[in-house]
């Protein structure tokens, strides 16, 4: 899968900002010390504002 540089950082950029407005503090690199509830709601804000 050929990864375009451009739409990953711009996906990094809407992840931290999801991550920041339901409260999970993401760090850049790997965030395996996330529960699945942080991390569902990261992915469930990014759903909603895409929607």
């Amino acid at each position: 899968m050929a990864t375009v540089p451009e739409a990953k950082e711009a996906l990094n950029k809407f992840k931290m900002e999801a991550a920041s407005e339901v409260g999970v503090n993401l760090k850049q690199g790997y965030n395996g010390d996330l529960t699945s509830k942080q991390a569902g709601s990261v992915g469930g804000q990014m759903v909603n504002v895409m929607c």
